[in-house]
């Protein structure tokens, strides 16, 4: 169960339980004081995949994020311990930090297609409300990548899905990088109305039926990478 705390003011907000992993001490205790800032709780905090999974068996947590490169080696832990975390605890939401951008790895943790997965650059994450955002919208199960991951995975890939017309692909990568309908509408200078439109025109083309279990937004995300 997730808990709640009370605003001043009598607004309840949600109180999200997250773990952080990361090896630099230094950068571990500022994100732990920015997502305690945000108002949510640090339950715990690890340097290695291996000390987060001990410490998932005795603590829940709602989110866990997670550098890509940690000891022993420096590549890839970050990214090994994200999968076995999404094989373990489906439940909870994974927002990978990172100075780089690793696609083999970003496209093999998105590829289940299901949602509440980030991948966000050290770097490029500019506010508290970012971070913030970023957190809570994978808590509820979205997808939220950095524009440039997205752009780094499409530029890999020179045949992408011909069956889309050049507005809706940009209104795809603008669904990569986690944005709503409004957001969408917003960057395109069109009606909520035109961009759902687009989306069902994706979707169809895709073949991604409504069968109420899938996320068809976060599958059409990544048939557009794999392709």
């Amino acid at each position: 169960m997730r808990s709640f705390q009370v605003w001043e003011g009598g607004v309840v907000r949600r109180e999200l339980r997250v773990i952080v992993v990361d090896d630099s001490v230094l950068l571990r205790e500022g994100l732990v004081r920015l997502i305690d800032e945000a108002g949510h709780r640090v339950v715990g905090s690890a340097g290695s995949g291996e000390e987060l999974h001990a410490l998932l068996d005795q603590t829940p947590a709602d989110i866990v994020l997670l550098d890509v490169r940690m000891p022993p080696t420096f590549r890839d832990e970050g990214v090994t311990a994200a999968l076995r975390l999404r094989a373990e605890h489906p439940s909870v939401g994974i927002l990978l930090l990172s100075q780089y951008v690793e696609g083999a790895y970003a496209r093999e943790l998105l590829g289940s297609g299901r949602g509440g997965v980030g991948y966000l650059l050290k770097d490029r994450v500019s506010s508290l409300t970012e971070l913030e955002s970023a957190i809570e919208r994978i808590a509820d199960g979205g997808t939220v990548l950095d524009p440039e991951v997205v752009s780094q995975l499409l530029g890999r890939r020179r045949d992408p899905l011909e069956s889309l017309t050049d507005r809706e692909r940009d209104v795809l990568e603008l669904m990569a990088q986690g944005r709503t309908n409004q957001a969408i509408a917003a960057a395109l200078f069109v009606g909520t109305g035109a961009v759902e439109k687009h989306i069902t025109s994706i979707f169809q083309k895709l073949g991604l039926e409504d069968s109420g279990s899938d996320h068809r937004r976060v599958l059409a995300v990544i048939a557009y990478l794999q392709r």
